[in-house]
């Protein structure tokens, strides 16, 4: 008891089998439905507070002074004139101020110190002044010298440094895997592709910019930050700190978009830390467009070999995927484009590997389902290649190949709704009306076709807590470290609560993004719904007995629903059951079941395109995707998921491209008006479907990610439909048009 309240704990560990789980006994359920985002208002009204709006008495501000060359030493930084500016307090120079150590970095310490500079633009000190202005004139008056040193700069020209990766992540990626003899089938195969395909680098581009706001007081910091996992930022900034993660608290309530370019440990976070420690002062470091395109992050470029063989009956019987990606030397992430290939089609003969050259460019990181986002682009349009040469429909060439367990390791598919997501989606479109003939269907000057692609993303699970509190007056409080990065974590948390425990869901208040709330697995990997979801449920099943307890009633009688339990025509208002309050800390883990079945969530993708023959201009004109990912806690804000996927998907495909300069890696197109991402008017409206599905085997909510599986198959969809309007068949992304007007016919 604490002050009349009582607590408990409850756990829930992912060993066997959830067939029963209590959302399916709720009376009027709201999980499921298309409920609002409970956050929606504060965000339209301007009342959500992102990490750079928050109101500090006595904030400084910081701006980076970085490094104009992409390989050498700083060998010293003449800051006379930055000094002398009018409100600037200090230059600080620190070891301190260092890289970003990488979105996987744990919680080891990254590299200190910035006098080597291994790419350009990287931050090598900070100008902390009075005002914003103030600070960013200072930062561009200091001069900084130096010496170059030979760098590697062009991934295309250093393919043949490739080695393999020094680390597979967290056992997350399998760096090789072979079984069979791809080479022997390959020469006996009735039919067979060989060829490779190419993706650049790609920004995050989310809209909201990277920025910290740091304040010491009495030896313990406080950053209001935009984190998708607070804690991984915490315990990395302690350990560059060199003090102890509780003496850090880190706060994102609000984070305006991620991608996986705000997981882990940025550069703005270290440098207001240390900027608030010289000066005494808090410190707000924001970062311009241009900076963040430079310093947070990207996607790592790929080159892949694709092989398939096939017999005569369009089975597959050779599947190779070899991948060379590029980092920063040092880091242990690599882009994992071979992920989907192990378990999307069967195949006796089997391939993957991935390689890296270590380049002087910005650091590789995480982005919007690393691997297959780029490797389906590859696998995909290799399988409307293949279907092209069996002359056999691309989608009957995926059902011949849909295996009935894990092609590799043999385990049992949690759930496979592939085959169904195929049929359902190609119904849907109209695919049997599309033209068979590339570039024979035209309307004036515009050639029309039509492309289509599987989806695959393998669903994940990390150790994730949550305290769910009711109060004297029947409110219920969710507090849990999780974020919500735009996917709707606020409301589907809301809505377990309110099923589970029999409330309105205008009566639960969720509190996000603050270390000192249970710990969550962080809001990435498409796991954030699942994690942080099954740990409320682990809560919420416990106070639903200690609900029943105290009406003296027996659980399994028990039905919860509009503020009330009730049980053998006894009825009791959950607020006088709750005493003086009640509080249980759940959490969830990881545990066999998660290593005895193979678990993905999938989907198909149709899409139409035109393509102009005179000038090359490309407009998607019509899209229909289909996915199972198991119990959809929230129709709205799935569906939002999904079709941002498929946008991001597009873009990759269409039109994104971070471009580098091949004499210093610096980036060349740095903002959002010449890294040219999706807009309304490239986007025609997109019909998405859930398939009905529970996977009892993932969860006790029954869920798989939904974020990232939109946008896995997207871009292959789009490029494939381009072949069949076009006849001209681009394997280096993005298709932009000067690719396509060589092989047009006006």
């Amino acid at each position: 008891m604490t002050d009349g309240r009582t607590e408990a704990t409850a756990s829930v560990v992912m060993d066997g089998t959830f067939e029963s789980s209590l959302l399916d006994v709720v009376p009027t359920p709201v999980v499921g439905s298309a409920v609002r985002r409970i956050d929606g208002p504060l965000k339209v009204t301007g009342r959500a507070k992102y990490a750079a709006e928050h109101h500090v008495d006595g904030l400084l501000h910081g701006a980076f002074v970085r490094a104009p060359f992409g390989r050498g030493r700083v060998t010293g930084l003449r800051t006379e004139t930055a000094c002398a500016m009018p409100g600037v307090l200090a230059l600080i120079d620190d070891e301190r101020l260092i890289r970003n150590g990488g979105d996987f970095g744990g919680d080891a310490a990254p590299p200190q110190g910035v006098r080597d500079v291994v790419y350009f633009g990287q931050p090598i000190a900070v100008a902390v002044a009075e005002t914003f202005e103030a600070a960013r004139a200072a930062a561009a008056a200091v001069q900084v010298e130096y010496e170059l040193e030979e760098g590697i700069f062009d991934f295309d020209n250093a393919l043949d440094q490739a080695q393999p990766p020094t680390d597979d992540i967290f056992g997350l990626f399998q760096i090789h895997s072979e079984q069979g003899d791809v080479d022997k089938a390959m020469a006996e195969a009735y039919a067979w592709v060989d060829e490779v395909w190419t993706t650049p680098s790609q920004a995050h581009a989310a809209m909201e910019p990277h920025a910290a706001i740091a304040q010491w007081r009495d030896g313990h910091l406080t950053i209001n930050g935009s984190c998708q996992s607070p804690i991984l930022a915490r315990n990395q900034l302690a350990t560059a700190l060199a003090i102890e993660p509780g003496k850090v608290r880190i706060q994102s309530p609000f984070v305006g978009g991620g991608f996986g370019g705000k997981l882990g440990l940025m550069p703005e976070i270290v440098a207001a830390a240390v900027a608030s420690e010289v000066t005494g002062r808090p410190v707000k470091v924001t970062l311009s467009r241009q900076q963040v395109f430079e310093t947070t992050g990207r996607r790592p470029a790929t080159r892949q070999r694709l092989r398939l063989a096939a017999n005569g009956s369009g089975c597959l019987t050779a599947i190779s995927h070899e991948t060379t990606t590029d980092q920063l030397a040092g880091e242990i992430f690599f882009e994992p484009a071979g992920i989907a290939t192990h378990s999307l089609y069967a195949g006796d003969n089997r391939m993957v590997d991935h390689k890296v050259v270590r380049v002087n460019k910005l650091l590789g990181v995480s982005m919007r389902a690393p691997g297959e986002a780029v490797g389906l682009l590859a696998l995909e349009c290799a399988m409307d290649e293949l279907a092209e040469k069996l002359q056999l429909d691309p989608v009957e060439l995926r059902l011949r190949n849909d295996p009935q367990v894990h092609p590799e390791s043999g385990h049992p598919f949690s759930t496979r709704a592939l085959t169904e997501c195929l049929r359902l989606g190609a119904e849907r479109f109209g695919w049997k009306n599309r033209t068979l003939v590339p570039g024979s269907l035209r309307e004036g000057a515009w050639l029309i076709g039509c492309g289509m692609a599987s989806a695959s993303r393998g669903n994940l699970f990390g150790p994730s807590a949550a305290r769910v509190r009711i109060g004297a007056d029947g409110r219920v409080v969710i507090e849990t470290e999780m974020t919500d990065i735009g996917t709707g974590t606020y409301t589907v948390l809301a809505q377990i609560a309110s099923d589970l425990l029999g409330v309105p869901i205008g009566n639960v208040d969720v509190r996000l993004g603050d270390t000192d709330s249970p710990a969550s697995a962080g809001s990435g990997g498409s796991w954030g719904a699942a994690t942080s979801g099954s740990a409320v449920y682990a809560a919420c099943q416990k106070l639903r007995t200690m609900l029943a307890n105290a009406a003296g009633i027996a659980i399994e009688k028990a039905t919860f629903s509009d503020g009330c339990l009730t049980a053998d025509g006894v009825q009791r208002q959950i607020r006088d059951l709750a005493g003086d309050g009640m509080s249980v800390d759940g959490s969830a883990a990881p545990g066999e079941g998660n290593k005895a079945y193979d678990q993905c969530s999938y989907g198909a993708h149709f899409c139409e395109v035109r393509v102009n023959a005179t000038t090359g201009e490309i407009r998607v004109s019509r899209w229909n995707s289909v996915f199972a990912a198991g119990r959809i806690l929230n129709m709205r804000t799935a569906t939002s998921q999904a079709i941002g996927g498929i946008v991001f998907g597009i873009g990759g495909a269409m039109t994104e491209e971070m471009v580098h300069d091949p004499r210093t890696g610096k980036v060349v197109n740095r903002d959002l008006g010449e890294y040219h991402v999706p807009v309304h008017a490239d986007i025609p409206e997109i019909d998405v479907l859930f398939l009905e599905e529970r996977d009892t085997v993932a969860n006790p909510l029954n869920v798989k990610g939904v974020g990232e599986l939109g946008v896995c198959g997207a871009g292959a969809a789009f490029a494939n439909a381009i072949y069949n309007a076009t006849g001209v068949r681009v394997r280096e992304f993005p298709i932009t048009l000067d690719k396509l007007l060589p092989g047009l016919k006006p």
